[in-house]
């Protein structure tokens, strides 16, 4: 995506979230059938942390990674990074104190800042994913992790388009009955028709700075949760490398 296009992107996402932040958390419980908190507890349980861990949570909406690896590690430093204040505001209210609005391919720390970095739903909204993946991996130290919570569509292609029907008919209910209007939750349908698959999420973490790639899936694959550990820096050039003379 070109700068321009990728600009005004960035403006849409901040706009739209910006609207539906208050009732986000409520929205996300229906479609995900009741299931969202438990997934989180998933990945945050299966996921490398420690006592005095540095996490980011990017994308982090309300904060609801953030609190989870709190409660399990209350000496953790947890930071919250999302494109829209509103969102931020909310998480504030949570007890999330370290908060900053920004953009994912472009991320205001240092190299290798963070023992583990979560992002909830948010890979689907990045305008640029394989940039996003490596400025994620930028300021993961080696040997850390990413740990990833998105929707994907299932590969029957039956059970895809009942799934689609549903989170489309969903939003459009929520959207209408919460802000007046059906496009308010059916940009989460709109936007799987372009994301990437679970499998081809795995290769793009691959590409991007990660190893040891695992994944789960729910739903009969129409959500998934990554984990993947951060290359040793030689690992992650002779990988680039690779990636660079088979494309």
């Amino acid at each position: 995506m070109n700068p321009p296009a990728e600009k005004q992107n960035a403006q849409l996402m901040r706009r739209m979230f910006g609207v539906i932040a208050p009732r986000y958390d409520f929205v996300t419980r229906v479609l995900s059938y009741g299931m969202d908190p438990r997934w989180k507890r998933n990945a945050v349980r299966q996921a490398a942390l420690c006592d005095d861990c540095a996490v980011l949570d990017l994308a982090c909406g309300t904060g609801d990674f953030s609190a989870l690896v709190q409660q399990k590690f209350p000496r953790a430093t947890c930071i919250g990074v999302d494109l829209t204040e509103p969102m931020l505001r909310l998480a504030r209210d949570r007890g999330l104190a370290n908060v900053a609005c920004g953009d994912a391919t472009r991320l205001p720390f240092r190299d290798g800042s963070f023992d583990c970095v979560f992002i909830g739903y948010g890979l689907r909204n990045f305008p640029d994913l394989h940039a996003a993946i490596r400025e994620v991996a930028r300021v993961t130290r080696e040997g850390g992790e990413i740990v990833t919570l998105d929707f994907f569509l299932p590969r029957n292609p039956f059970f895809r388009r009942l799934y689609l029907a549903y989170l489309f008919a969903q939003g459009a209910f929520w959207g209408v009955l919460l802000h007046g209007t059906p496009r308010a939750y059916t940009y989460i349908p709109d936007s799987l028709r372009n994301f990437v698959s679970a499998d081809e999420l795995s290769r793009v973490l691959e590409r991007g700075g990660y190893e040891r790639v695992r994944a789960r899936s729910f739903i009969l694959g129409g959500i998934g949760i990554h984990w993947a550990r951060r290359c040793q820096a030689l690992q992650c050039e002779a990988a680039s490398l690779a990636s660079a003379v088979s494309s």
